[in-house]
């Protein structure tokens, strides 16, 4: 995708952090971005926020609904006629030993984090093969470093993991690329966190937005099929 002006992008979860910034930057490379999330009121604001209506679309979807992803995507087939790039990045954590963790914390994250992906693919799929796309899932370096207090995400991050690189593989064939990017600490939002220059260190949510197009970006012959990516220095906290 060396020229990306004109392109059509789906991120979930899109109305902050990571989404928010990866949008941005697809945008201002000339894309159309739609973006979901549960609250209608939330993703119209940031979609407000993010500027020119023209190329932008708010969708209220459920990543854990099926139905919600499907129509998600026929919203933006409606108005854009392609979909060339999706970002399923929706998702959520509780951290909590697993003695202490409720059944409802551990359905959350499983129906969030791991049945999104697999939603948002499913949903988006034909019009990825039409395109030749890229599917991006957002996973984490809790995708493959475990931790006490963990063992739902890592259940989950590990599975979106596994599951994308596997997915890689069905879908080369149709010329989708397929790519996991796996954050360790990023300034964002997530668990309850309110990023302040307290959070200098970590990785910026705008760096993952560069991250994205450098992947867009990349020659079709070469695939960074999983990326990890940490702060450089954790020890400037």
């Amino acid at each position: 995708m060396a020229d990306l002006k004109g392109k059509v992008a789906y991120i979930t979860g899109g109305s902050k952090g990571i989404g928010f910034s990866v949008a941005e930057a697809l945008l201002n490379a000339g894309m159309k971005v739609a973006i979901s999330g549960r609250s209608k009121e939330t993703v119209e604001a940031a979609a407000t926020q993010l500027g020119d209506q023209r190329n932008v679309l708010a969708i209220q979807s459920d990543v854990t609904k099926l139905v919600d992803e499907e129509h998600a995507v026929k919203m933006i087939l409606n108005k854009w006629g392609q979909l060339d790039v999706v970002l399923a990045n929706a998702g959520i954590g509780y951290f909590a030993p697993i003695d202490e963790m409720t059944q409802e914390q551990w359905h959350n994250m499983i129906n969030t984090n791991l049945n999104g992906v697999f939603h948002t693919l499913k949903a988006s799929v034909e019009a990825l093969k039409a395109s030749k796309g890229y599917y991006i899932t957002l996973a984490s370096l809790a995708g493959t470093n475990f931790f006490a207090m963990g063992a739902g995400y890592n259940a989950t991050k590990f599975g979106v993991v596994g599951f994308t690189q596997a997915v890689m593989l069905d879908l080369r064939k149709y010329d989708i690329k397929v790519s996991t990017i796996m954050p360790g600490s990023v300034a964002t939002h997530f668990n309850n966190n309110e990023p302040s220059e307290k959070d200098a260190w970590k990785i910026q949510p705008e760096d993952i937005g560069e991250l994205v197009l450098d992947l867009l970006k990349m020659h079709p012959r070469t695939l960074p099929s999983k990326i990890e990516v940490r702060p450089s220095r954790p020890d400037k906290k």
